[in-house]
């Protein structure tokens, strides 16, 4: 996979190119194009995605937070109790 500074150095050389050969429309065209192309090369999310995600992580992150607690009182617990039983 090329790397996103590659990406946008092939996309400038060929939108000069373009800009030499072809009437604006074409370029726009062509432009528009390009960018597609550019962009489903990277690895983009969209914003909703993007917020979907922060949040299931946040969720995820508080329930671990809980079970780290829970572990630890019950390794407390398991540390208090008499050494014979």
């Amino acid at each position: 996979m090329k790397q996103p500074s590659d990406v946008f150095n092939d996309l400038q050389s060929r939108v000069s190119d373009l800009l030499k050969n072809s009437p604006a429309k074409d370029v726009e065209r062509n432009v528009k194009a390009m960018l597609t192309q550019g962009f489903s090369k990277l690895d983009l999310v969209t914003r909703e995605e993007f917020d979907t995600q922060t949040q299931v992580l946040a969720r995820t992150r508080a329930r671990l937070e809980e079970l780290e607690r829970r572990v630890a009182d019950l390794e407390r617990k398991l540390n208090e109790r008499p050494s014979g039983l």
